[in-house]
């Protein structure tokens, strides 16, 4: 007898009919189809539109702006978790067939949840994965990792089978984690469930590759089972959001996206030639790079926004039920670049990154808010530290293709882009080109006034 009446069959049905079952088939071919034509914006700005796969060759100059419409974002293995701030795939693969050959290597110093390396994959090209995150680096390794087909569906079908047998009976207290605020976050049915779920996937296989795309699974609906915001990258539960949390809820939603992620990582598998690997090092930074000099063939990131997305808080639940963490995160948040946590002693005096736009931005901002000066300059700071070691680690001729947003600080306008340009003089590299990506969905909650609607794609040449 089940605890609750979960129907896998109705489950199985439900998931079916999901868009990405529909789509997985179907290619564009550019000799019948243009995808790519101007248009004016609301503004009456000149854009080009580009829908879907964005042709090698396409012209770009200096300053231009594109509105490139994704059709891929779940595509393979790159839906498989919720992740803010994402690469859409087609940017990179347009980068990485633009700016390198098959067998090349790769280099995403920021690699967050590896769309990067997915598609240097996917591109017959090798590639390395660096992220300070530890939980960037465990989901990047489950979706660049390839799956048996058959022994997935067979451990698949033995956990569902499993699932509908729960009952809270079969949960001892030693089996729920113990972690920071838990009961706040998490209602007592929910914290049975998710630690029902985890115990039967433990217990189901010892394929660590099977068993990862499973506990990513649970991690996926961790946030959509708790009493937090689903919506706010910020991990804070809202007495006015009245969040329906019920039972079952965290059983069907694993069911859900298991078989989701498997049929996912099925798609991907299908494509990946085994001659090719992304290596993901524990030990790496952003601003040091272990690997040796004229080592890498490009580099292609999207770093973060200065001050945007505080990553482990918005993964402390996921981090705490994967075991990647068990207090305070504090420690972690101090490695990031574009990191709020920032001690009062560093901020009493303004600091010059030695960019006569960038300074004169950071003593604007030092008027009114000194830490928030001090923030911004040290992202600059951690970023000039980055673009060095890229340097160093790219071969004669090899390019830093850098993704990154804009930001509002106390009402002043802080030009990223083109402080990052003006920076990587001093370093060695020539600025080939830059131009604009209008951003047409924003999946961090940012305040209307704070938000940039254009990324600035900059190449840079060694």
């Amino acid at each position: 007898m089940t605890y609750y009446p979960i129907s896998i069959q109705e489950i199985k049905q439900k998931v079916a009919k999901k868009k990405i079952f529909k789509m997985s088939n179907q290619t564009i071919h550019f000799k019948n189809v243009t995808n790519v034509k101007e248009i004016t914006n609301e503004f009456g700005e000149t854009l080009i539109r580009v829908d879907g796969e964005i042709p090698v060759d396409l012209d770009v100059f200096n300053g231009q702006r594109f509105l490139f419409i994704s059709s891929d974002q779940s595509k393979y293995s790159h839906g498989i978790h919720k992740y803010p701030a994402k690469f859409f795939p087609e940017l990179p693969r347009w980068l990485i067939k633009r700016f390198s050959k098959p067998n090349d290597l790769i280099l995403d110093p920021f690699a967050g949840s590896a769309t990067t390396n997915i598609e240097a994959l996917l591109s017959n090209r090798n590639s390395v994965a660096i992220d300070v995150d530890p939980f960037a680096r465990y989901l990047a390794k489950v979706k660049t990792t390839p799956i048996d087909k058959n022994e997935l569906s067979d451990i698949v079908e033995k956990i569902l089978k499993k699932l509908v047998e729960f009952n809270p009976k079969k949960i001892s207290q030693s089996e729920i984690p113990d972690f920071p605020y838990r009961d706040n976050w998490f209602t007592k049915e929910m914290l049975l469930e998710l630690s029902y779920i985890r115990k039967i996937i433990l217990d189901t296989t010892d394929n660590l590759d099977i068993r990862d795309l499973c506990l990513i699974s649970m991690s996926s609906v961790i946030r959509a089972v708790s009493n937090a915001d689903d919506n706010c990258t910020r991990t804070v539960v809202r007495k006015k959001l009245n969040k329906e949390i019920y039972p079952s809820l965290a059983l069907t939603k694993f069911a859900e996206n298991l078989i989701l992620n498997s049929y996912r990582i099925n798609e991907f598998t299908k494509l990946f030639k085994k001659d090719y690997h992304v290596e993901i090092p524990d030990n790496n930074d952003a601003k040091y790079i272990t690997y040796p000099e004229n080592h890498f063939d490009l580099a292609v990131t999207s770093p973060p926004y200065v001050n945007a997305v505080d990553y482990p808080r918005t993964h402390q639940l996921e981090m705490y039920w994967l075991g990647l963490a068990n207090g305070s995160l504090s420690k972690l948040k101090e490695l990031y670049v574009g990191t709020e946590v920032v001690k009062a002693i560093d901020y009493k005096q303004l600091h010059r990154i030695g960019d006569l736009e960038a300074d004169n931005k950071i003593e604007k901002i030092f008027k009114f808010d000194k830490r928030r000066a001090y923030i911004a300059y040290k992202y600059l700071y951690d970023m000039k530290l980055n673009m060095k070691e890229v340097y160093r680690t790219l071969k004669p001729g090899g390019r830093y293709v850098i993704v990154v947003g804009n930001n509002k600080i106390k009402g002043e306008l802080f030009e990223t882009w083109k402080y990052l340009m003006n920076i990587s003089d001093s370093i060695g590299f020539k600025v080939e080109c830059y131009f604009g990506s209008e951003i047409i969905k924003h999946f961090i909650k940012i305040p209307r006034e704070e938000r940039i609607n254009t990324e600035w794609i900059i190449v840079l040449k060694k």
